[in-house]
């Protein structure tokens, strides 16, 4: 599934080299307040494995500090590196988004070639997408989000990371025109006619391809008749009609134009006629 790391962490499989001797026992003694605190350094595999266990029962906390432990104590093992990314992705798991993001922010950092960094840059993209809002409220984790996976997209083309990221952008580019839309039409109702028409123009210039495209065209009719442009008004209905033929909104904005003809815009210095 896209949501864990690719390859998955082997199990059970004993460290390299000179680790795979016996466990050396380290105590450290400390005392505070009359308490004594030991310190034991442990297998590179037993912390690993130990992680892993968390991870399957669904102790997602437990389990990211305990793979940032098995990096910890053994920081110059290849499995120090696993645990890195295995770290953010208990962090996810466990809701804790801003963790995860700096853990896997830390592993492309350190290891910008590595094989799993495609999926460590995924992870950072969905801990954005995870948090977006309603388009009534800030849309700054659907920015985040957006850049993350054209990110993604353009680093790693060809892999499934990239594949389920432009499926996501998609969606994001809906939502923030969404977004557009419902600033534009609050603006619209308190007849602030030119700050929304530079709203519903953004969606048409902006997210053209989303299905917010048609509502804006139609809006930006109401808007210039609002403002007594008629030309403009009639552009934006004759590509409303020329792109969204038979759509609601098209029989909405011929309406408003008592049925007159909305012919294609010319070249006549419109925005639109230089859009489309």
């Amino acid at each position: 599934m896209l949501g864990s790391p690719e390859p998955a962490a082997p199990r059970r499989a004993g460290p390299p080299g000179a680790l795979a001797g016996a466990a050396m026992l380290v105590l450290l003694a400390a005392c505070a307040g009359g308490d004594e605190d030991a310190y034991v350094e442990r297998p590179v595999e037993d912390l690993y494995n130990e992680a892993m266990d968390l991870l399957l029962d669904g102790d997602y906390a437990p389990a990211a500090t305990a793979f940032q432990e098995v990096e910890r104590q053994h920081p110059y093992s290849i499995w120090a590196t696993k645990a890195q990314l295995m770290a953010a992705y208990a962090s996810y798991s466990d809701n804790a988004y801003d963790d995860a993001v700096a853990a896997a922010e830390r592993f492309v950092e350190l290891h910008p070639g590595h094989a799993d960094a495609a999926y460590a840059r995924y992870l950072i993209a969905l801990c954005y997408y995870e948090r977006i809002s309603d388009v009534g409220r800030d849309q700054r984790m659907t920015e985040l989000a957006h850049d993350a996976f054209e990110e993604v997209s353009r680093r790693y083309p060809g892999t499934r990371y990239a594949r389920d990221a432009a499926l996501k952008i998609v969606l994001v580019r809906d939502h923030l025109a969404g977004k557009e839309m419902e600033v534009g039409r609050t603006y619209q109702d308190l007849q602030f006619y030119l700050a929304a028409v530079g709203r519903f123009r953004n969606v048409i210039s902006e997210y053209e391809t989303t299905s917010h495209a048609p509502e804006a065209l139609l809006r930006l009719v109401e808007c210039y008749l609002a403002l007594g442009v008629e030309p403009e008004a009639r552009a934006a209905a004759a590509v409303l009609g020329h792109n969204f033929p038979g759509s609601r909104w098209y029989q909405d904005a011929y309406a408003l134009l008592d049925g007159g003809e909305a012919p294609p815009p010319d070249d006549d210095g419109s925005w639109l006629s230089r859009l489309f």
